[in-house]
């Protein structure tokens, strides 16, 4: 668990990096399509799979011949128990990285973690192969999926690089991948905070990273809900803004809202009453395993409800065209809130302020977001006067 929990920014930085090409894209597909330019939304796609590949490839190299000093600034001593396994597992998953930007897949890697770890006796090596092969399967059911695209007949001749639709796609990717490099920043702060303070207390260096690593898959499966529903109403957003059809801009975001917020609160209740159930899925450990995890779980994810909501507004404001309160958003929890906190509240408690940034953030950063989507909401009224003085 400390292991994967040190490589996982790595797969923090592939999902930002096919988010800045992939969400670009989307957007400016809908609004192209809503405002009836076909051709455009046409470019817009066939530009955005050939720059996601290319990134996919690149990346991919650079982690696999940088992973011994990515693994040391992710948190893991050189000379402690946890970098062997580490660089181990970065090693292989490297290779999955390409074929992760196109597609994430979780059902299919989880059976192949339990097969080559345990039956097949591989060990970490074989936690890293079931993922690589994951991704590789996740990215050829998306490629199936190509040929059957409805709005028009997607062409392998098409694919390219034009540089206009690659930076109209980036601009309004870059809230999206602000957010994730912030959160592998933040991975990397916490590693690191969790490791050094973990030490001057009795859990040691490697209990907190451990549970700090099972946190993070757990609440990851809580936000990936979210940034389903969010990317599901993408397509919505920026149809009817181009339509200007507002009032559906509107109720799209407030259901998306809804559902992303019950969600967390589900989530939240398993957080406060079943936090060694939840542990346990992922291995035994200590006594002082177990305690440390019930404090992590109850105390860090304790505004977890909260944390959904973040998506779901930055990817409202990519999608209808609001790069720059995008990127603020997606700067607020982890760049405006979270980092610095980390870094100053263990000075004053401990370990447990680390556990404690967390709820702080999350409170301040949900208030920032939906005060900036209420704002936003108003200048539709504001949109709609302007078109019906016109139409006078």
């Amino acid at each position: 668990n400390a292991a994967t929990n040190v490589a996982f920014p790595t797969v923090t930085l592939t999902t930002g990096i096919s988010m800045l090409f992939g969400i670009g894209t989307a957007a400016n597909f809908s609004i192209n399509l809503g405002a009836g330019d076909e051709e455009e939304a046409r470019r817009y796609v066939h530009n955005g799979l050939t720059g996601v590949a290319i990134a996919g490839i690149i990346t991919g190299i650079l982690v696999f011949l940088f992973r011994n000093s990515i693994v040391v600034l992710c948190g893991a001593d050189a000379g402690g128990n946890v970098f062997p396994y580490a660089v181990s597992y970065l090693s292989i998953t490297a290779c999955g990285l390409p074929f992760q930007m196109f597609a994430h897949t979780a059902i299919l890697n989880i059976f192949l973690d339990w097969l080559f770890m345990y039956p097949l006796g591989m060990g970490i090596e074989g936690a890293a192969a079931a993922t690589v092969l994951s991704q590789m399967v996740s990215c050829l059911i998306a490629a199936l999926y190509y040929p059957k695209f409805r709005a028009f007949r997607l062409s392998v001749r098409e694919l390219g690089i034009s540089i206009r639709h690659l930076i109209g796609s980036m601009e309004a990717g870059i809230p999206n991948f602000c957010n994730h490099m912030l959160m592998m920043c933040t991975n990397i702060v916490l590693n690191n905070m969790l490791s050094t303070y973990g030490a001057m207390s009795v859990y040691g260096p490697d209990i907190p990273l451990a549970v700090s690593g099972v946190a993070q898959k757990t609440s990851m499966i809580m936000v990936s809900f979210a940034v389903g529903i969010a990317q599901g109403c993408q397509p919505v957003w920026g149809f009817n803004l181009g339509a200007r059809k507002y009032d559906r801009v509107k109720g799209a975001y407030w259901r998306a809202f809804t559902a992303a917020f019950l969600i967390g609160v589900i989530f939240f209740f398993a957080f406060q009453f079943f936090p060694r159930q939840i542990i346990s899925i992922f291995g035994t450990g200590s006594d002082l395993y177990y305690e440390f995890a019930e404090k992590y779980l109850r105390v860090f994810m304790m505004l977890v409800f909260f944390q959904n909501i973040q998506p779901v507004s930055i990817n409202y404001f990519s999608a209808t065209g609001n790069h720059r309160q995008g990127l603020l958003v997606s700067l607020s929890r982890q760049g405006l809130f979270l980092i610095p906190l980390l870094v100053i509240l263990p000075k004053f408690m401990g370990i447990d302020g680390i556990l404690a940034a967390s709820p702080i953030s999350d409170a301040l950063a949900f208030i920032m977001s939906v005060s900036m989507v209420v704002i936003s909401f108003r200048k539709f009224g504001k949109t709609d006067e302007k078109d019906d003085s016109k139409a006078g």
